[in-house]
């Protein structure tokens, strides 16, 4: 067997093996066992069903576990007053119960049946028997039996400082309760203001209490407002939540469209611009672009012209009347205009003109050229001569007839130059007198948008010859290469006076096409 709180080895005790039938109905008599049950039955720590098993085995009559025969004293004294008379087993417990419904004696009797000696029991039989008492002890007390010296010292160490504190408490009630009875005794007269008072607290406390219900039950009717306005205000931040939401997408459609009209916008601009560019740029002006270099008249680059102290090379000369004639047959086809008697041959550095003659027609140089118009027949083979527009420069006897080419290739220039100089200052005289104002208008009134001005060209041309129009017929330069002493410088004038008609009819026709969407 071990110790219950140590786990220590433990010997039992020589006398529980002869423990007679007083001492064992005291440690498990249903006396002991009502008090006891009585003392601790507010700390019991072991199961119901234990309990109860308990109960039906103390109710159980049994006899001693074994007999102690204690033999008489010797007469050493020789004193009779010392014999005594052995009592029996029959004369402890009685006789039915000492042969039935005893079940250690059944098992001792059995166990002597077995074989075993008639004084010794088996050792079985004692710890089955120890066994028995240790758990009907460990029943009674919230202590688990069986337990060594040294826990059984320790253990009522503990339990006398917990008689000594419950001592302790013992007297402070025991104190306590004379205080309060000599208190109740003292003031025992005093107990009917006590009871009017009682009283009148006990109406304010029932007058309080019923405030305390109105109270509560406006609390309660304000708590369901409070939830109905919580409520509300839940429906509320939804409106709110899907109103932002709303809002949000409407910002973000704002925003792309503004962002997208500002695109518009500025791709207006741009092509605006580009539109303003463009109009105020001219095709013909960058296609035959016309300056001057010093006494030269330049078109496109090319000097049209020479001189002694600037030898200009033939083929730039030559380059340059390409440039120049292309410039009179584009005109010519903007204009819708036909040149009588000759037909434009632009093929650069070696352009011709073709020079068609009737054989009515007068060869006379002076005729005008309305004369010659109207001169011409409608079914007669025509004569067509080449005239060359361009030179080598070589002037020797041979190259005679070459020079004379030239020469009749110029002045057949001038002549188709003026004819559509004419023909622009007879279209603008009418479209002029056509728009002419109202007298209600006053003379210094501005034309109308879409009107054009009558042109003049500002040289005059015949034959060979061409001039200012302010100047004198006799100040007249001649286009022809001659031999003579000013002749280059002659040459030179008449160029730059025919690229300056080039330019007027130019700008005549890049003033048509900015006034044609104005029309429109």
């Amino acid at each position: 067997m071990y110790c219950q709180k140590c786990r220590t080895p433990l010997k039992t005790d020589s006398s529980l093996d002869d423990l007679n039938p007083a001492a064992f109905d005291l440690l498990v008599g249903s006396g002991s066992k009502t008090e006891r049950s009585a003392a601790y039955n507010h700390s019991l720590t072991y199961p119901h069903e234990r309990k109860e098993r308990y109960e039906r085995a103390i109710k159980q009559t049994q006899s001693p576990l074994s007999r102690r025969t204690i033999p008489p004293p010797k007469p050493q004294d020789g004193n009779p007053a010392m014999s005594f008379i052995e009592i029996t087993d029959s004369q402890i417990v009685p006789a039915e119960a000492s042969h039935h419904g005893h079940p250690q004696q059944d098992q001792l009797s059995q166990a002597k049946g077995n074989g075993t000696h008639d004084n010794e029991p088996p050792l079985s039989w004692h710890l089955h028997r120890h066994e028995r008492l240790f758990s009907i002890l460990s029943a009674h007390s919230d202590i688990d039996h069986p337990i060594c010296t040294e826990c059984s010292s320790m253990l009522l160490t503990s339990l006398n400082a917990k008689l000594a504190t419950a001592t302790r408490e013992r007297d402070a009630y025991a104190s306590f309760l004379k205080t309060l009875q000599q208190a109740s005794a003292k003031h025992k007269g005093e107990e009917e203001p006590v009871q009017k008072e009682l009283a009148t607290l006990q109406e304010a406390e029932d007058a309080a209490f019923a405030d305390l219900v109105k109270l509560e039950e406006q609390k309660r009717e304000l708590e369901n407002e409070l939830a109905d306005l919580e409520e509300e205000n839940k429906q509320l931040e939804k409106e709110e939540e899907r109103f932002w939401q709303s809002r949000n997408q409407f910002n973000e459609q704002q925003h792309e469209l503004e962002t997208e009209l500002a695109s518009l916008h500025q791709k207006y601009a741009h092509d605006q611009k580009q539109l303003e560019r463009l109009q105020r740029s001219n095709v013909y002006n960058d296609t035959f672009f016309i300056s001057h270099d010093g006494s030269f008249g330049t078109i496109n680059g090319l000097r049209l012209g020479r001189l002694p102290t600037q030898n200009v090379e033939w083929a730039e000369i030559n380059a340059a009347w390409g440039q120049t004639l292309l410039l009179l047959q584009t005109l010519a086809e903007r204009l819708s205009f036909s040149f009588h008697g000759y037909k434009l041959r632009p093929l650069g550095s070696t352009s011709r003109i073709e020079k068609i003659e009737y054989p009515q027609q007068a060869p006379d140089a002076t005729q005008t050229t309305a004369a010659r118009a109207t001169s011409n027949p409608s079914n007669s083979p025509a004569k067509v001569t080449h005239l060359d527009l361009f030179s080598s420069g070589d002037m020797s006897l041979g190259r005679m007839l070459t020079a004379r080419r030239f020469d009749a290739a110029m002045v057949a220039f001038l002549d188709c130059l003026s004819q559509l100089g004419s023909h622009v200052e007879r279209t603008t005289s009418a479209s002029r007198d056509t728009s002419r104002p109202t007298p209600s208008r006053t003379p210094s009134t501005a034309l109308r948008k879409g009107e054009t001005r009558p042109m003049e060209m500002p040289y005059l041309m015949e034959g060979d010859k061409i001039w200012a129009r302010d100047r004198p017929p006799n100040e007249a330069v001649s286009i022809k290469i001659g031999f003579g002493l000013n002749q280059d410088e002659d040459f030179t004038k008449a160029c730059k006076y025919v690229l300056t008609c080039c330019k007027y009819l130019l700008a005549h026709v890049s003033n048509l096409d900015n006034s044609k969407p104005s029309q429109t």
